[in-house]
């Protein structure tokens, strides 16, 4: 059996925080009972890794134990008559995208990556740009197999009474280790998709076309310029799109040519910003409508491996937010403003409307409402600042931040947005642990 060995360089796709860790990489299911046992009784204790695409410190046990369960990566089962996928908790979207779309089906909900483990998607309750019609992956999670840190492991289903289910959806790796999980896929007809892109002038015309594009499309998504000001705030280019008709089932290829260093820490600026977006919007956003591979649309970042370097050795905070819907359009212009005055974002800032198709999971993050991401580099001080007051305002309008996606999330925001900490908290395994949760004290 594979043990722990010290580890300094792993890290969060954020880049932040720089720790020292014991990691192990079993390769067999009949291993983990050992490490389990030895990691969650050390300090700090333990905590399961996947592909570690979480942008903060929820993915990382800084001072303790991580079992990176991507040698886990088998097939159990796939009935091809049902769409119904049994896989070890290691496997990735991306392996499995290669076993099912010749078959005629497709991820049922995925995120803008398909480099995540299955297991890290259900830990963190993944959605996608068809939130308002799929919900998030939890609500396709038939079974998950789980093994806490006293050796018992258990079966959990939908109709689990006890709670467990509902507190491992989503309930970042802290209720055991996720070992299987049984997943109901979605039929399609092709592996390209439909997409029509429209601009949109500021953040009203936004959510006038959100809603139309909702009511007859499966996928929504829009970027905005993230550094607008008056009459063109929010302005931005929607994306609207369902699986095409015309019977191409072919698997997208994986391979990207690779950020090769840190990229120098003056790339990101209030110029190098206000130009591209001035190009973007203009040239990317005329109308049209195209039909692209299930890659281009859903996986765009993916075509640049390591692209978290392009942010330099300093590393960037992803802060992404979602606001109730009845908060959601004026809170939204007003972090898009203290984003322009502050002069800081990125290129790439999504904005999205999530549906009110509740998860099974006791910390979902998707509610009824607007969600808003943006990737901050990490200037210290001025950066954070700008996020503490950010943070101001999604409070105030009843929203909360995605763990999954904030290195620094505040506690105090952590518990008021999440009204049932109290009841996950009865769940958590004695022997798992993360940096993030020590961070939130509770």
């Amino acid at each position: 059996m594979t043990g722990f060995l010290s580890r300094s360089d792993i890290l969060p796709w954020g880049r932040i925080p720089r720790t020292h860790i014991r990691m192990a990489r079993p390769s067999f299911h009949d291993e983990l009972d050992g490490l389990v046992a030895d990691g969650s009784r050390g300090p700090n204790h333990l905590l399961a890794s996947g592909l570690r695409r979480s942008y903060g410190d929820s993915c990382i046990n800084g001072g303790g134990a991580m079992i990176d369960m991507t040698g886990l990566d088998h097939f159990v089962s796939f009935d091809r008559s049902t769409g119904l996928l049994v896989a070890e908790a290691g496997v990735s979207l991306a392996d499995i995208l290669k076993l099912v779309v010749p078959a005629g089906y497709f991820l049922p909900v995925t995120p803008g990556t398909k480099f995540v483990t299955l297991g890290g998607a259900v830990a963190n309750d993944i959605h996608g740009k068809n939130h308002h019609r799929a919900g998030t992956i939890g609500r396709w999670i038939r079974r998950l197999d789980l093994i806490r840190s006293d050796g018992v492991e258990r079966s959990l289903s939908r109709e689990d009474t006890s709670g467990a289910f509902a507190a491992t959806v989503g309930g970042l790796g802290l209720t055991g280790v996720i070992t299987r999980v049984a997943l109901e896929l979605l039929p399609v007809a092709s592996s390209n998709m439909e997409v029509q892109t429209i601009p949109f002038r500021n953040l009203s015309e936004f959510f006038a076309l959100a809603a139309e594009s909702e009511a007859t499309y499966d996928y929504t998504v829009a970027w905005v310029d993230c550094l607008g000001k008056g009459t063109t705030l929010g302005r931005g280019i929607l994306t609207r799109a369902r699986h095409g008709n015309d019977g191409q089932l072919r698997v997208a290829p994986t391979a990207a040519p690779s950020v090769p260093f840190d990229a120098p820490g003056f790339l990101f600026n209030r110029l190098s910003l206000s130009t591209f977006n001035q190009i973007f919007y203009h040239v990317a956003g005329r109308p049209r409508r195209t039909m692209m591979s299930y890659n281009r649309f859903f996986y765009p970042l993916d075509a640049i491996g390591s692209w978290n370097r392009l942010y330099g050795r300093q590393g960037f905070y992803q802060y992404q937010s979602v606001l109730p819907a009845g908060n959601a359009e004026p809170a939204t212009a007003e972090m898009l403003r203290m984003i322009a005055r502050a002069g800081q974002g990125s290129f790439l800032a999504v904005l999205k409307t999530f549906g009110d198709l509740p998860s099974p999971g006791l910390l979902s993050f998707p509610m009824k409402g607007t969600t808003l991401a943006l990737d901050f580099a990490n200037r210290g001080p001025s950066t954070l600042s700008l996020l503490d007051e950010l943070d101001a305002i999604v409070r105030e309008a009843g929203g909360r931040l995605y763990p999954a996606k904030d290195g620094r999330l505040p506690s105090a925001l952590f518990q008021a947005g999440y009204p049932a900490l109290e009841q996950f908290k009865a769940h958590i395994d004695p022997g798992m642990s993360s940096t993030f949760w020590r961070r939130m004290n509770l």
